[in-house]
């Protein structure tokens, strides 16, 4: 990961659909344009639904990474608003 440097995370683990998005959602919001968010989600749902909307937000999304544990780590750029 030292091609950026994350400026905060957020754990969705514990949460489901839609509500993963609205919290990852909010972490964005609290960032400067350009700033980078983890994003730390269990496999399924939230994998298939977070990333792409976050990016119809007009985010750019970075990488997807699998923990291989089940969890995957979103690494997302805020984009302005």
């Amino acid at each position: 990961m030292a091609d950026f440097q994350i400026k905060d995370t957020v754990d969705i683990t514990d949460v489901v659909c839609p509500v993963t998005f609205v919290k990852a959602k909010v972490a964005l919001e609290e960032l400067e344009e350009g700033e980078i968010l983890s994003i730390h989600m269990a496999d399924g749902e939230p994998v298939q639904n977070v990333p792409r909307s976050i990016k119809e937000e007009g985010h750019q999304i970075l990488k997807l990474l699998d923990n291989s544990d089940g969890t995957y780590d979103l690494i997302v750029r805020k984009v302005g608003e």
